[in-house]
C-alpha cells in the first residue's frame, strides 16, 4: 500500500494495529497516513471492522499491538502527556449520534464544554448557540433530540462534536440509517465544515460513491489489513483484485442478474 504524504505531513500516523477478540483476529497489522487538513475515507464491508479500527484510533478500544501517533507523538499508556493531548484535540461522531434524550439541543451541544473546560457558563452558553447557528438549528435549541428529524440529529451531533473546536474529528459510520438524499447532505455537511473550520477528518462507511467525490484520500480496509489507500482517482484506477470487487460490485450484480434473466445457471461463493 502506497502512503500519500511524507511523514511531516501526516497528522495521524497509523502503523501495524492489530486487534484480537478472543481467537478473532479483526484488525492484522493497519496502516494508514492521515495528512493534516483533510478528510481520509476508509472504506469497506460491513464486519470489516473499521468501527472498531476508528475506536483504536480513539482510545475506546486498546489496540494488541501497532503504533498510533498524532502530530508527532506515540499515543500509548506510558504517555499520559500526548493522551491527554488527543483527547483535547480531537472529537468523535457515533454512528448512533450518542445524543442525550434528557437534554435539549443546546444543553447537548453545551455538554462537552461542561465537561472539558472551566470557562464561564456564559462562554459555554455563547460557544453552544454559536454552533447551533453554524449548522442551522438555532431555533431548535429548545428541542429535544426525538423531536428532530434523522438529518437534524446528525447536524445536532455534529455542532456537539465541532464546539470544543477540534483539530481532528473522528466520523463512525455518519450516514447510518439513512436515505440516499440524506446520505449526500452529510457528505456535503461534513465538507462544508471541515473546510470552514480546518480540522482533520477520518470517516468509516461503506457508502462508496459519496465517499468518493467528498473525500481527498480513500483507504479499503479487508482482511483485517488495507489493501488501498491513494485518491479517488487511483481507487477508481486501481487493478487491485479487492479494490475491484469493493468497487465493482453493483456492475458484477448487474451482469450476474442479466445471466439469470437469459436462463444462465450462476454459481454463487457459498455454493463452492
Amino acid at each position: 500500500m502506497s502512503t500519500p504524504s511524507s511523514v511531516s505531513d501526516l497528522f495521524l500516523d497509523i502503523r501495524g494495529v492489530t486487534k484480537r477478540f478472543g481467537d478473532n483476529t479483526v484488525l492484522a497489522g493497519v496502516d494508514l497516513a492521515v495528512p493534516r487538513g483533510t478528510v481520509v475515507t476508509v472504506l469497506g464491508k460491513s464486519g470489516t471492522g473499521k468501527s472498531v479500527f476508528l475506536k483504536c484510533l480513539a482510545g475506546i478500544v486498546r489496540p494488541d499491538q501497532g503504533e498510533i501517533r498524532f502530530d508527532g507523538q506515540v499515543l500509548n499508556a506510558a504517555n499520559a502527556i500526548a493522551r491527554g493531548e488527543f483527547r483535547r484535540r480531537c472529537s468523535y461522531l457515533f454512528q448512533s449520534n450518542a445524543l442525550l434524550d434528557s437534554l435539549t439541543a443546546l444543553e447537548n451541544v453545551a455538554l462537552p464544554l461542561e465537561q472539558t473546560t472551566q470557562i464561564p457558563n456564559r462562554e459555554i452558553r455563547r460557544r453552544a448557540l454559536e454552533a447551533l447557528h453554524q449548522l442551522d438549528l438555532t431555533k431548535h435549541r429548545a428541542h429535544y433530540p426525538s423531536q428532530l428529524s434523522g438529518g437534524m440529529q446528525k447536524r445536532l451531533a455534529l455542532a456537539r462534536a465541532i464546539v470544543t473546536r477540534p483539530e481532528l474529528v473522528l466520523f463512525d459510520e455518519p450516514t447510518a440509517g439513512l436515505d440516499p438524499i440524506r446520505r449526500n447532505h452529510v457528505f456535503e455537511m461534513i465538507v462544508k465544515y471541515q473546510r470552514q473550520f480546518g480540522f482533520t477528518a477520518v470517516l468509516v462507511t461503506h457508502d462508496l460513491p459519496e465517499a468518493l467525490v467528498a473525500s481527498d484520500q480513500v483507504a479499503l480496509l479487508d482482511g483485517g489489513r488495507m489493501q488501498f489507500q491513494g485518491t479517488p482517482e487511483a481507487f477508481n484506477r486501481s487493478e487491485n483484485p479487492m479494490v475491484r470487487a469493493f468497487r465493482d460490485s453493483a456492475e458484477t450484480l448487474r451482469e450476474t442478474l442479466a445471466a439469470l434473466r437469459r436462463g444462465e445457471t450462476i454459481t454463487s461463493e457459498d455454493d463452492l
